[in-house]
C-alpha cells in the first residue's frame, strides 16, 4: 500500500511538472507586459448560457425558454432550464475569477430577471437584487463590470404582442429596459454593452431561421413563416435604433453623472480572398461590409455601406432626417469585437455559387480551405478555425475604417467538442486552447504596437455553458463544468491565463550570463 501511495504522489508531481514545462513553452511568445498596465483582461459569459434558475426569482420566460423546449430545435435537445447554474453558484465563480487574476468581468443582464413582461409589467426586485449581489461582489473582489445589456434573450411576451425586433415598438422596449439598468447599476457598473452581436442575430433568426423566432423562407432556409430577402433587415434596423435609442438616454440623462462608457459589441469575421482576382478581392469587400459595417457604418458613418444599397435596394430600410441626427448625435465610446476566425472567399455573382447561410446576402461564399489545405487548424466547432493573425488584420480594418475608435476584444475562445462519454480529464489537458489564446494575444499585441487604441481582451469563456442551438456538445470554458454534478474544474488553459496574468513562468530568456527575470504587469 506504501509504495502504491508513494507512486500515486510521484505520479501526481510528474503531471504538474509537465504541465509547468508546458505551461512555459505555451507562453514563450506573448507576455502581460506587452499590453499597457491599465489594459482589461477579463472573461465573457451571458446570462442565458450559464445562469440557469429558469423560472426563480420572479424570473418571466424569454425567447430562448420557450425555443429550447421544442422539440428538434437543439442539437442535443437540452435547454439551458440549469446550464452552470450560476445563478446558485456565481459567488463561486466570482472567486474563480479572482483567483484567475482577471481586472474585469463581461456579463450580460436577463431581460426576464429584470422585467418578466417588458415595459407592462412591473419591474421585479428579486432581479435586482441578484445583479446587485454580483455586481458587489466583483467590485469587492477588484473586478471591473462590463455588462451588456442584450444577449440574444428578450422577453417572450414581447414576441407574442407585436413580434420582437421586427417591430419599431421594440425601440421603446429596449430604451425602457436600458434605462432600468442605468437607474439600478450605473453608478458601480462603468462599461456598457448595449447589444451583443446583432449583425449575427438578425441573420441566424431572421434570414436562416436557426435561432428564435426562427423565420426565413428559401434559398436561405425553409421556415413555417419569414422573407429572408427583407426581414432580416427589418431586424436589423430596429435593432440600430433601439441601440441609438438607449445611447441617447445614458448620454443626456446618466453618463455624466456616473462616469461611464457605452459601446457595442459586434460579431466580426475577417475575410481573405480565395483566389488573388478582383472578383474575389471585391467579393471580400461585399462579405465584410454585411457582417460588421452593416451595424456600425450607421452608428459611425450615419448610413449603411454602399454595397449592402447596390446588391439590397428598396429591401434595406431607409433612416428617416431625424433617425440620421439621433444616429449622429449618439455616437460609440468604444466597440467591442467578437473575433473568433478567418475565412476565405469566393464570389457568387461572376461564379456558380452552393447557398452560403452566412455571406450569400452578400453574394459571396466562405471557404476554409483552399486547394485542400485549411486555412488554420481545426478546433471543435466546425465554423471556427485556429487562425491567429486574423485578430491583427480584422482590429486594423476597423481602426482605419473608424479613426481609431477604441476597441475592446469583447469575445475570443476555443471550442472543445463535446459528448456525454467524455471524461472530465479530456477536456483539461486543452492545449489547442493555449495555443489559441497565445496565438491571437499575440497578433492582437501587434496591432496595439502599430497604433491601434485596444483596451481590453475577454476570452470567452468563463466557464462550459449552454451554447444555443449546440446545446452542451461545443465546450468554450477555460473552466470545465460537469453538467451532472456541476462541479467547476480548472483546464491547462486556465492555469495559463492566470500565470499569464500574473507574470509567473513567464520568464527572459538567459542574456549575459544574467538570472532570468521574471514579467511583471
Amino acid at each position: 500500500m506504501e509504495c502504491k501511495a508513494a507512486l500515486s504522489r510521484w505520479l501526481v508531481l510528474l503531471f504538474f511538472w509537465c504541465a509547468h514545462l508546458l505551461l512555459r513553452s505555451c507562453s514563450s511568445e506573448i507576455h502581460r507586459s506587452h499590453f499597457p498596465p491599465s489594459f482589461l483582461f477579463g472573461t465573457s459569459t451571458s446570462a442565458y448560457q450559464i445562469e440557469g434558475g429558469y423560472l426563480e426569482g420572479k424570473k418571466g420566460l424569454s425567447n430562448w425558454d420557450v425555443f429550447t423546449h421544442k422539440q428538434g430545435t437543439i442539437e442535443d435537445g437540452s435547454n439551458g432550464d440549469i446550464a452552470a447554474d450560476h445563478y446558485h453558484r456565481y459567488m463561486e465563480d466570482i472567486e474563480l475569477m479572482h483567483s484567475l487574476g482577471v481586472n474585469s468581468y463581461r456579463f450580460s443582464i436577463a431581460w426576464t430577471r429584470m422585467l418578466p413582461r417588458g415595459r407592462f409589467g412591473d419591474l421585479n426586485p428579486d432581479g435586482v437584487a441578484f445583479y446587485n449581489q454580483i455586481i458587489d461582489a466583483l467590485l469587492q473582489k477588484g473586478i471591473q463590470p462590463f455588462v451588456t445589456i442584450f444577449h440574444y434573450d428578450i422577453p417572450h411576451e414581447l414576441e407574442e404582442r407585436y413580434g420582437g425586433w421586427l417591430s419599431p415598438a421594440i425601440q421603446k422596449d429596449f430604451g425602457y429596459f436600458a434605462e432600468v439598468c442605468f437607474k439600478m447599476f450605473g453608478d458601480r457598473v462603468k462599461f456598457w454593452v448595449t447589444m451583443n452581436q446583432p449583425n449575427l442575430l438578425a441573420k441566424f433568426a431572421y434570414m436562416d431561421g436557426w435561432f428564435p423566432p426562427s423565420r426565413c423562407s428559401k434559398p436561405f432556409g425553409n421556415c413555417a413563416f419569414g422573407n429572408s430577402s427583407k426581414e432580416p433587415y427589418i431586424a436589423a434596423h430596429n435593432m440600430i435604433l433601439s441601440h441609438a435609442n438607449a445611447v441617447s438616454i445614458y448620454r443626456n440623462n446618466y453618463q455624466k453623472k456616473q462616469g461611464g462608457y457605452i459601446g457595442i459589441s459586434v460579431g466580426a469575421r475577417w475575410y481573405e480572398p480565395l483566389r488573388n482576382t478582383t472578383i474575389d478581392l471585391l467579393a471580400v469587400e461585399r462579405a465584410i461590409s454585411f457582417n460588421v459595417p452593416c451595424f456600425l457604418d450607421p452608428m459611425i458613418l450615419g448610413d449603411y455601406p454602399p454595397e449592402m444599397h447596390e446588391i439590397l435596394g428598396p429591401n434595406l430600410p431607409e433612416f428617416t432626417i431625424k433617425q440620421r441626427k439621433k444616429l449622429r448625435e449618439t455616437k460609440l465610446d468604444f466597440i467591442g469585437l467578437n473575433h473568433y476566425s478567418t475565412y476565405y472567399v469566393k464570389d457568387c455573382i461572376f461564379s456558380s455559387c452552393a447557398l452560403d447561410p452566412i455571406d450569400g446576402d452578400a453574394l459571396a461564399v466562405s471557404s476554409v480551405e483552399r486547394d485542400g489545405v485549411l486555412i488554420g487548424k481545426e478546433t471543435g466547432a466546425p465554423f471556427f478555425y485556429d487562425v491567429p493573425r486574423g485578430m491583427e488584420e480584422v482590429v486594423m480594418y476597423y481602426k482605419q475604417r473608424y479613426n481609431n475608435t477604441t476597441i475592446y476584444i469583447t469575445e475570443n475562445g476555443y471550442a472543445q467538442a463535446s459528448n456525454s462519454s467524455m471524461s472530465a480529464n479530456y477536456f483539461t489537458s486543452d492545449t489547442g486552447r493555449i495555443d489559441y489564446m497565445s496565438g491571437y494575444l499575440k497578433f492582437l499585441a501587434s496591432a496595439i504596437r502599430k497604433g491601434a487604441d485596444v483596451r481590453g481582451y475577454f476570452v470567452w469563456s468563463l466557464l462550459d455553458d449552454f451554447e444555443w442551438t449546440s446545446g452542451y456538445t461545443d465546450r468554450f470554458g477555460i473552466y470545465h463544468v460537469d453538467f451532472k454534478t456541476l462541479q467547476r474544474t480548472p483546464k491547462l488553459s486556465a492555469h495559463w491565463y492566470r500565470n499569464f496574468l500574473k507574470g509567473s513562468l513567464l520568464t527572459r530568456e538567459f542574456q549575459n550570463g544574467s538570472e532570468p527575470q521574471q514579467y511583471t504587469s
